[in-house]
């Protein structure tokens, strides 16, 4: 998948800063990103998946306890999955994390 985004950025380059501040360099690659398919799935899987870990970290850190507990797991699975993503969007591989992935792969076919 040599080439070009339509941001001037290799593709490889452009999927892997999909994931560089979560979900927000996901919206913003959603919104410039017209060419790359490949691009453009990255993003919204950043998007969505940075997205809904941000709300359950903030829903977690509410409840009192077992919260604090369960939101203390899901910060450093957030990095490792953060990594991970960032990694394998650099290595020019579309893999489809569990939920988001699917969701994020049927819609960026869309436009």
């Amino acid at each position: 998948m040599n080439g070009r985004s339509s941001t001037g950025l290799e593709i490889r380059i452009a999927a892997m800063l999909c994931y560089a501040l979560g979900f927000i360099t996901g919206l913003i690659f959603l919104a410039i990103e017209k060419d790359s398919r490949f691009v453009k799935f990255h993003a919204l899987q950043s998007t969505l998946l940075f997205a809904s870990l941000f709300i359950m970290n903030v829903v977690l850190s509410f409840i009192p306890l077992i919260g604090w507990f369960f939101n203390m797991l899901l910060v450093p699975a957030m990095l490792v999955c953060w990594i991970g993503c960032m990694l394998l969007a650099l290595q020019e591989r579309k893999f489809l994390v569990p939920i988001v992935g699917p969701i994020a792969d049927r819609e960026s076919r869309r436009f």
